[in-house]
């Protein structure tokens, strides 16, 4: 009977260092990330934690996307989510529902700033997800809304997807009949296209 306690309190306490050791990776993101349409357990940021456990990297991945969020909301966000989790990465995937509704490119690209600023403050390194828009909104608007990744990028220490719906975007299958949010086909591209910068972050 002793021994047999004496492993269940060897078996709780490995657990107990396991938890402590596994850091937080924190994604804040819109419907993209949280997988509007989709059941979340086959979301690219479910199969984020699958490839990770796979790899025996030690993450615990928390999905801070709430589905029509802005950089405003993600900005407000924020600071209580790095209180809570104290992340080693951010991943931040915002932007879209900005440029949709015509929103303050100024205003995005501050947002933006603020919460990488944030996060670094908190020691947590930062990869960005970059969007596109629809030509329709005018070619100078979208190449606004294109050009504040890229400035944010190169004027702030941060990692940049390029374009996160690369591959799928237009693509035949990958996308939803609202013409906008990815298939259930198109989470693995998601998660291919991004992961080459979510590796080199936990490095």
């Amino acid at each position: 009977m002793k021994n047999c306690v004496r492993l269940l309190a060897g078996v709780l306490l490995f657990m107990l260092v396991a938890v402590a050791q596994a850091h937080a990776l924190l994604v804040v993101g819109d419907s993209i990330s949280a997988a509007y349409g989709l059941d979340t357990r086959l979301g690219w940021v479910a199969l984020l934690q699958q490839r990770l456990d796979e790899k025996g990297l030690s993450y615990q991945v928390v999905n801070a996307s709430i589905s029509g969020d802005t950089t405003a909301g993600g900005r407000s966000r924020l600071p209580a989510l790095l209180e809570q989790h104290q992340p080693a990465l951010v991943i931040i995937e915002l932007g879209g529902n900005d440029g949709l509704r015509g929103l303050s490119l100024t205003a995005m690209q501050d947002n933006l700033a603020a919460m990488i600023a944030q996060a670094q403050a908190q020691g947590a390194r930062v990869l960005l997800l970059g969007m596109r828009i629809p030509p329709n909104y005018g070619p100078r608007y979208s190449e606004g809304f294109y050009q504040v990744y890229q400035q944010l990028a190169a004027e702030q220490p941060v990692a940049l997807v390029d374009f996160f719906l690369e591959g799928v975007g237009g693509v035949p299958g990958m996308i939803q009949n609202d013409g906008i949010h990815p298939t259930e086909a198109a989470q693995q591209q998601l998660l291919d296209t991004a992961w080459p910068l979510i590796e080199a972050q936990l490095q």
